[in-house]
């Protein structure tokens, strides 16, 4: 292991968006096992600084290849098209009226079904999208395009979240 390997080749995974999640979260137990500081307890102290930081390393991977849109925000990244999403918000008009539409519907929502039904909109939305990131990354390798597709999922993202807070309020 290197510390400067990607996150696929630290946990040896092909550099693609499809991934299955269970052989993910087994590569992170078994090198969380061999790189946790208590098995170096008996070298001194420096080489668990180093199991620390390695332990560290691979936690970081783990975050992001777990996670769909941070796997394809890093894949897009080591491919030369980073998102930049703090410096570039440009969108398709047609995603940004749908955003618009989907916040109407969320102000004037007045119960949990209608809450539950702009849900399953949503949903619909970031399956699709994710879908498309596959499509895009793993069949095209079409970077730039997929970066355009991980900014859209960023702001689904951010709306699902406002959903469940809207929910829990409402649920009160």
């Amino acid at each position: 292991m290197n510390l400067q390997d990607t996150d696929f080749e630290l946990f040896a995974l092909p550099a693609t968006f499809a991934q299955d999640r269970a052989q993910i979260d087994a590569r992170w137990k078994q090198l969380q096992r061999e790189v946790h500081p208590d098995r170096f307890a008996s070298q001194g102290a420096a080489a668990q600084r180093v199991a620390m930081q390695w332990s560290v390393r691979i936690n970081e991977a783990y975050q992001r290849l777990k996670d769909p849109l941070k796997r394809a925000a890093y894949l897009c990244e080591i491919n030369g098209s980073p998102v930049q999403a703090e410096n570039n918000t440009a969108m398709p008009p047609e995603f940004l009226m749908q955003q618009m539409e989907w916040r109407e519907t969320l102000d004037d929502a007045g119960d949990l079904a209608a809450l539950d039904a702009l849900q399953a909109q949503v949903d619909a939305t970031r399956t699709r999208a994710l879908s498309s990131l596959d499509w895009l990354i793993d069949e095209k390798g079409d970077y730039p395009a997929a970066v355009a597709q991980v900014r859209a999922l960023m702001f689904i993202e951010r709306f699902v979240q406002e959903l469940g807070q809207r929910a829990d309020r409402l649920g009160q």
